[in-house]
């Protein structure tokens, strides 16, 4: 009798170490099927051009297709919903550019609780700004910029994006964080609010990298600072704002790669190292760089308290400057 229980122990114990190893060794196998990257904007631009880039890398490393999927509309909430939807196995991924940050920040009626429903895997990085001025203004410096705008309240004029996009709101931080009070329009595109700038209709603006290279080579336009923590490889002679204004050392709002809560951690934890060993790749790493985009991996620990901190920033911004009710 004793040796049949004995028997059955054993049997027992071998059969939950095996089941063991048969979860890590699954685990290990990731993934095994297809990946979706959800992307909430449209093919050909930003995030997309870098989805695109990276999955195709991580495609070529996991031996399965990874895939792209655009999902425009309600300010990304159309693409979060959908993976939102998807089961929570790391085989639908959000990848997301600022639209997660700025919607959780400036929208108080979302279908969706950002910090309940959704874990972050990775900070994806963040586009590379740069704060422009038109040449006729007369000045060279952020600072010179900041000592016009304080003599001259309510005659500089800063040409914006619409409201609620990267630019719009770095383009507001830079003003609060300056202590200026200034003419600030925002206008329907980027195009439009270029157009005022060169026509001379406005001063200064706050535009994307890919926008603003080639007017400022050709010396249309006069290239301030750039919103990155450090100088832009591609524009090295123009220095960070946060040179000037040290709070800038933090972006408003990162891109990143999230999914369903429920996603074991052992999944976030094997694309998280997978995307940094990708962007520390030479060829993507200058690809990003020359295309305005920093990458910025890292844990999914760290990216869930940079969300926090960016939502929280962003919503105290919102509100200082009048885009959201206190």
């Amino acid at each position: 009798m004793r040796t049949l229980q004995w028997v059955m122990t054993v049997t027992a114990v071998t059969g939950i170490v095996i089941a063991a190893y048969g979860v890590a060794h699954a685990q290990e196998k990731f993934p095994t099927k297809p990946i979706r990257l959800v992307v909430p904007n449209a093919a050909g631009g930003w995030p997309d051009a870098p989805a695109r880039k990276i999955g195709q890398k991580m495609s070529e490393s996991w031996k399965q297709a990874v895939v792209v999927e655009n999902r425009v509309g309600g300010s990304g909430t159309l693409a979060a919903l959908q993976v939102l939807k998807a089961a929570p196995d790391g085989y639908t991924i959000l990848w997301s550019g600022a639209t997660f940050v700025i919607s959780a920040a400036l929208q108080d009626n979302l279908p969706y609780e950002p910090f309940k429903d959704f874990i972050g895997i990775t900070r994806t990085g963040f586009g590379a700004f740069v704060l422009v001025a038109a040449p006729a203004l007369g000045i060279k410096t952020v600072s010179e910029l900041i000592a016009l705008a304080r003599a001259q309240p309510g005659k500089v004029v800063y040409s914006s994006n619409p409201v609620g996009t990267g630019t719009h709101l770095t383009g507001a931080r830079f003003n609060q964080l300056a202590g200026i009070k200034v003419v600030a329009v925002a206008f329907k595109g980027a195009q439009e609010a270029m157009i005022q700038l060169l026509g001379g209709r406005a001063h200064y603006a706050v535009v994307t990298l890919p926008t603003g290279l080639p007017l400022i080579k050709d010396g249309r336009l006069l290239a301030l600072a750039v919103n990155t923590p450090q100088r832009s490889p591609v524009l090295p002679d123009v220095p960070a704002l946060a040179e000037t204004l040290p709070e800038f050392k933090r972006p408003e709002a990162s891109g990143g790669l999230l999914v369903p809560a429920a996603t074991p951690r052992t999944i976030l934890n094997q694309i998280s190292k997978e995307y940094a060993r990708i962007v520390d790749l030479p060829d993507i790493r200058e690809w990003l760089n020359n295309n305005g985009y920093v990458p910025a991996p890292t844990t999914p620990e760290e990216f869930g308290r940079i969300l926090r901190e960016q939502v929280d920033t962003l919503s105290k911004l919102a509100k200082d400057t009048g885009l959201k009710s206190k």
